[in-house]
């Protein structure tokens, strides 16, 4: 705020910038400082590229803006773009990188998925991607992810299937959870394929056939 108001006094027409590193892990708060204190243009890289630890995150920064109303642009190609520019520099995505990680809006505890799929029944997708996210995935493109762990319940396990158009039998269910509480995480569709071809061969066979 100083040196806004020391060049609104001085020479009004210089515009500031503001330019940080994200050392500290504290790129993207003190751009949005930044800009509160003032300043005409925030400096950032996609993914935070740059020296050392990086820049700030670009994509983070825009996120920020967008829910805190500063910006209407449309975000809705945001991940998208990441990947484009992860597999250029040939930079890995983390999986739990805010909105842009494959974690970012996947859930497999059960209360959560129990609350995210009641409001999908019900066909309200607004409230689906809030209720347990403090960032609406469909303004980023993306969308909530219900997977099957040790922490889901059988609602997890209903939705997978009919999601994937697997009429959910009980003791199919059973088989599918039973195997999930033993596992030390998220169950792969392999996984789950093949705990199904096991719990119901004939089932899974004919659905196979096409």
């Amino acid at each position: 705020g100083y040196v806004r108001r020391l060049l609104d006094d001085m020479k009004p027409e210089t515009g500031l910038d503001w330019h940080g590193h994200s050392d500290r892990g504290l790129g993207v708060i003190n751009a949005i400082e930044a800009a509160v204190a003032g300043a005409d243009r925030i400096h950032g890289c996609a993914l935070g590229l740059g020296e050392r630890v990086g820049n700030t995150h670009l994509d983070l920064l825009l996120v920020n803006f967008r829910l805190l109303g500063w910006i209407d642009t449309d975000l809705g190609k945001l991940r998208e773009m990441g990947e484009v520019i992860a597999e250029g520099t040939g930079m890995a995505i983390p999986a739990n990188y805010p909105v842009l990680g494959k974690d970012a809006f996947r859930t497999a505890t059960g209360v959560h998925a129990a609350a995210v799929i009641k409001a999908k029944r019900k066909g309200d997708d607004w409230l689906a991607n809030r209720v347990y996210s403090g960032v609406p995935a469909e303004l980023f493109g993306c969308e909530q992810v219900i997977e099957i762990g040790p922490m889901s319940g059988e609602s997890n396990v209903i939705f997978w299937l009919e999601q994937r158009g697997i009429a959910p039998s009980p003791s199919m269910v059973k088989a599918i959870l039973d195997t999930a509480k033993q596992a030390n995480g998220l169950l792969s569709e392999a996984e789950i394929l093949k705990v199904i071809d096991r719990a119901s061969p004939k089932v899974a066979r004919a659905s196979g056939q096409g």
